[in-house]
Parts: structure tokens; sequence; C-alpha cells
């Protein structure tokens, strides 16, 4: 008898089986084995697990028509002869000691089930997945879902291993659909008398990006929705018998995601969705309490609230505004002693239309440049995605912020109305925004010598106030948007570098440069740049570009002559981006790490080979490359 059983459904995954299987042979516990079985597959992925099976004996391989991924694990779990249980889905990997740690946690602890961390696999990058970071942060021996609610996130199945014994005592079995793994891992959590929780990273789940490559990929189609929601109330009766305090907080997540594709799903169906899908929706919102329900934007809560009430007509329309940007409710206040927010749209009662929580401050500029050696700037600061006319006149402060020391220095400080305007967002369209304007100026003289040796990074920072509200926050906007960044200019040997992060929020650096871009433009397809360095060292230079997101680097050629050196990269030839977009930082290696201070002011965006790229500057001033 194996000490663990690994249950390996697939089913048309050809072309990531074979690293699935690999990364499970790779085990540094060894004494497994490995039941795989095949959903009926259409590719070659079952010749592949054949392959497998003839040259490791602890693989064997069991075919079914195609069923569903529910009855696969079932039969899976049958033929299974070790005292553990695991599951691994055909397209995913698994760390090499994941096994051998979950497994020396039950024999150590004696607890039922233990769970680990899970990191996204997109391509050859791994990225935390949201779901979990939360909840394994830390480790915990001996706990349980009651006692570590976070865990109410943790519905999938595979970074687990789960005592056998435990599993038969349960008598857990998969319902024979979509969406199988939700209510078998809320039902292992709740009944479990302990679970170890550990912070290492035990799974790797894969983001596919074929299209319809995947169940979740299809999330709006009537069949796939039924199973989701079926798995909804099936977990929600669960909690609801058996851990009625977490209700709540699996309430909250599912409004925020389940509801959310629900809204989306049945906006586009209209009149002519299944009446029997509605009733499911209803019949779950029946039970939401009011708290879950105030978890959630008001665009989203309404929608929500439409669909609860089956106004069908109603929701396709506002669901199309609020994609639109046009969903922009009136805002006011009501209360003297304890003052509350409510947002106000025909379609929502009272009782569901408080955003008290829900009010943030949005600022962004508009203008940005140098007149007359003073930074000039103009923006816009709103209240979220509301209607702001109730509010009448409010003062906007608006200043600079040092982040060591907490240093300010003040830019303006204004009444301003809120005006109706169209913002240019980032893939170059606009949208109706009512916001404050706002105007300051910034001149260099007001630095004093020690401001000005700290070199310190400064941030833009706004502050509404007004009729009993505050808001403060930094001064940001989609990085990708107007305006551009002005070029540094340079006081007492101290060059003021105007800066954007790459979350898009403005502020000032104060540094020096060992080396300057002069030049820098798109030719033929080529990032083309020229400057100087100050010391050229002994070593001979070579451009080094890095990748924010993983650390991969590439090196191109650097011409020196003299001080001034010249650069030239093919744009083609760097590495695809790996998600929505990847940042690339531009630094000169002579041995050491020299970052160049773009002087220049331009901006360019280039497409080349039907990718877009963004020539910008860094946090720091440097030179910075960005695909989208």
């Amino acid at each position: 008898m194996p000490v663990l059983s690994v249950i390996v459904p697939f089913y048309n995954v050809e072309k990531y089986i074979g690293p699935c299987l690999d990364s499970i042979a790779a085990q540094t516990l060894g004494d497994l084995e490995v039941i795989c079985v095949d959903d009926g597959s259409l590719d070659d992925g079952p010749a592949v697990v054949e392959a497998r099976q003839a040259d490791d004996g602890r693989v064997s391989l069991i075919r079914q028509r195609n069923m569903g991924v529910g009855r696969a694990r079932n039969v899976g779990v049958r033929r299974a002869t070790g005292r553990y249980l695991a599951f691994v889905d055909g397209d995913d990997t698994v760390p090499r000691d994941a096994f051998k740690r979950l497994v020396t946690s039950l024999e150590s602890t004696g607890s039922d089930l233990a769970c680990g961390n899970v990191m996204r696999l997109y391509r050859n990058q791994l990225i935390p997945s949201w779901a979990h970071r939360e909840a394994f942060a830390k480790p915990l021996k001996s706990t349980h879902i009651t006692r570590h609610p976070l865990l109410i996130r943790d519905r999938m199945l595979w970074n687990k291993v789960y005592r056998r014994s435990f599993w038969e005592r349960l008598g857990l079995s998969f319902p024979e659909r979509m969406y199988e793994d939700q209510p078998v891992a809320m039902a292992a959590h709740v009944g479990a008398r302990s679970v170890d929780v550990l912070a290492s990273i035990v799974y790797h789940w894969r983001q596919r990006d074929e299209p319809g490559s995947s169940i979740t990929q299809r999330c709006l189609e009537p069949d796939n929705l039924r199973d989701r929601l079926l798995s909804v109330l099936q977990t929600a009766s669960l909690l609801g018998r058996g851990a009625p305090a977490l209700k709540p907080d699996f309430d909250r997540d599912t409004l925020d995601i389940d509801m959310a594709v629900a809204v989306e799903a049945m906006a586009a169906m209209g009149t002519t969705a299944d009446p029997a899908l509605l009733d499911m929706i209803v019949r779950y919102l029946d039970g939401v309490s009011r708290e879950a329900w105030h978890s959630i934007p008001f665009a989203q809560r309404l929608q929500v609230h439409l669909l609860h009430q089956r106004r069908l007509g109603e929701l396709a329309y506002v669901f199309t505004q609020d994609r639109c940007g046009q969903l922009q409710p009136r805002v006011g206040a009501a209360g003297l002693l304890r003052r509350r927010w409510y947002a106000r749209h025909p379609s929502m009662p009272p009782h569901l239309s408080e955003v008290s929580g829900e009010l943030a401050l949005v600022a962004r500029l508009v203008d940005l440049d140098w007149r007359d050696s003073v930074l000039c700037g103009a923006g816009r600061v709103a209240v979220g995605r509301f209607d702001v006319g109730e509010l009448r006149r409010m003062r906007v402060r608006v200043w600079l912020e040092e982040r060591r020391t907490g240093a300010t220095i003040p830019l303006s400080d204004e009444e301003s109305a809120p005006t109706w305007e169209n913002v240019v967002q980032e893939d170059g369209g606009a949208l109706p925004e009512h916001a404050f304007p706002f105007r300051f100026a910034f001149d260099p003289a007001v630095l004093t010598p020690a401001h000005l040796a700290r070199r310190g990074r400064w941030d833009l920072r706004v502050q509404l106030r007004g009729h009993g509200l505050r808001l403060d926050g930094r001064v940001a906007g989609p990085r990708w948007s107007p305006p551009l960044i002005p070029a540094p200019r340079r006081r007492s040997g101290v060059w003021l570098v105007p800066i954007r992060s790459a979350k898009g929020a403005w502020g000032l650096r104060l540094r020096k440069a060992r080396a300057t871009i002069g030049e820098c433009r798109v030719d033929g397809g080529d990032l083309v740049f020229s400057g100087e360095i100050s010391d050229i060292g002994d070593g001979e230079p070579v451009l080094r570009l890095r990748r924010r997101s993983d650390g991969e680097e590439m090196y191109f050629p650097v011409a020196l002559a003299g001080r001034d050196f010249h650069a030239r990269v093919p744009l083609a030839d760097i590495d695809e981006s790996i998600g929505h977009e990847s940042w690339w930082e531009v630094v000169i290696d002579q041995g050491t790490p020299i970052r160049p201070l773009v002087r220049t002011g331009q901006r360019p965006i280039a497409t080349v080979a039907a990718r877009r790229f963004l020539v910008d500057r860094g946090e720091d001033g440097c030179l910075l490359l960005a695909e989208r």
C-alpha cells in the first residue's frame, strides 16, 4: 500500500499533461501511486500518459467516455489504495517537496487535512494566487476553518492532502458536474477535526491563455452558470448547517465573484434567460444578510439587487451603463450627529444605498509642464464614480510630501466647484467624470539646501474637504494616459525629476546622475538613445534590460566614444510580454550598474510587429520600457 494516492483527471491537455506528470514523478515523497483518469480526451494526451506508464510503474491509466471531471475524480478515488489522497489537475504542476511537506505535517499532528499556499502559473511566470495569499501567510498546525476564517477562500481541491480514513468517514464524493470541487473542499474544511495550514507553496495553478480552454473561460454559458450556481447553493447550505458563523464571509466572496458572473450572463441573456437559472439565483440571494450586501461596491450591489428582483431589462441597461463608465449616481449626506453618505438611484432601495465606506478620492492630472522654470499642473479630484453635484463647493489642497521625513511643501489651497468633463482613458477613449478642478505651481526656489542634500522622493498629494467630508490621497492616474512626464531640471547640481510610478502616482525625485540620456526615439522598429557618462571607468559597457515581474534579463551592445554613448535595441527582439503588460528597466552595466537619467520630454509609443511599446521614465527618472 503506497503512502499517497495522487488522482490526476485530464481532458484534452496534451500540451500540459507531460510536465504535470514529470512534476509528480520528481516528488521527494517517492512512495506514491499516480492514477490518471482520461475523461474522453480527443487529443494525444492519453498517449503521453501511456509513455509515462511504461517508464514508471507508479503511474496507471483509466479511460472513460467524457462524463466530466467529477466522475473522473470519483473513479480515481475508488481505485486509490494509499493512506492519503491528493488531487492534481492535468494542466497544473506540483513543486518538488509539496507532497512530502503535506504528508509529514499530517503524520506529526494527526490532522485530517493539510493544505498549502498556491502560485498561479502563467506561461513560465509564477504569480501569487490572490485567493490563497492571506489565508496562507503564516503556518498554523491543528487549526480549523472556524478558528481561521480566511480559509473560506480555500475552495479548491488540489493544494491539499487528505487522510483517507477521514475522506471515507465523511463519505465525500464529487458531484458529477462543473465546479464540483468547491462543495467537497468546503465540506472537508468544515468536517475536519483539525487542519494543518502550510505557508509553503505546494501547488502551481496554471492560467491558460488559449480561448475556451478551461471551464472558467466559458463561465457565461448557461450550463456553466447552472453548475456554478448549484455549487454555490450546495456550499451555502453546508455552511448554514455546519458553520453558520462563516456564512457571511462566504457570501461576501460569492457576491463579489459568482454573482458578478451571474449578472453579466443574465444581462446578456435578458428575456431569453432560463427561468430555472433565475430561480436558483434568487434562492441564494434570499439568504444573504444585509451585512454581506454592503460588502460589495454600490454599482455591483445595484446590479445584483436588480437580478434578485428579476428585473432583467433594467439590469441589462444598468450593466451597459456601468461597463461604459456612465453609471454615476448622485451622492449625498444624511444625519447631523452621525453623518452618513448615500448614493441616489431610482432602482435602489434606501436600505442598500449607503456608501459611507466606499467614498474614495480619485485625483488625476490633466496637465503638467515647466513654465518659466516653474512646474505648473492642473488636475481633477473626484469622489469615486459618483455625481458630486450635491456637494456644490469644496476646498482642494495640493502639496508635496517628502516620503522619508514627512516634510511638506504647500502648492495650492482653493475653493472649487464640480464640473463635468470627458477624461481620456488608457485605450484612447474618453469617459465623463464629475470632479473638482484644481491648479498648482511648484517653484524649485523653495527647496532648501537641506532638501537638496537629502535627495529624497516627494509624493504629490491632494485633500478634498467640506460638508463634513474629508478625503486625502495621492494624485495618480492610468500610466498610459496623458499628460506626458516633463523633462527634469537641474538646481544646485541636483536633478529635479518629475516622476510617475508604475501605478500612475505622481511625484518629484531629487537625485544625482552618473549618466544622462539626451536623445531617445523609435527608429524603424528600434529604440535608439544616446547620452553621456560622467565616468567611463575601465570596463566595456553593456546595455541590460531587466523585467520587473520576474527578473528576466536581456543584453544589448553599447557604443562608447569618449564619454558619449549610443545604443540601439530592436524592439521585436525583446521577450514577449507576460500577462497584461511587462516593464523593463534599462541599465548601462559597466561592472557596476548605471541608471541613466532621461533628460528629454519625449514619451514615444511604438507598434512593432503587432506589439505595443511605451518608452517612459521610471520612478527614479531612468529609462523604462513597457509593453502592453
